[in-house]
């Protein structure tokens, strides 16, 4: 279960950080309505790397679609396997 606070209780920042932990991100609401959210730099640093990795394979992928695939056997001939 998510844990989701109102960004006021970060007068005691503290006490909201404790409730951090990685993989379970404290999420702050303003007036109502989902705002921020507070993780583990791990968890930032994960999210950050699957956002890159994502955005090569899209490259990858259009590259390909623009300039043809290549046939696995093809793959290992330039890789030398």
């Amino acid at each position: 279960m998510p844990t989701i606070k109102p960004v006021s209780d970060l007068r005691n920042y503290n006490d909201v950080l404790r409730e951090v932990s990685l993989g379970q991100p404290v999420f702050l609401t303003r007036n109502g309505r989902g705002r921020y959210a507070i993780l583990e730099l791990e968890d930032y640093d994960r999210t950050q790397a699957a956002l890159t990795l994502l955005g090569e394979l899209a490259k990858g992928e259009q590259s390909a679609h623009d300039n043809g695939w290549l046939m696995p056997d093809a793959v290992e001939e330039a890789l030398g396997i």
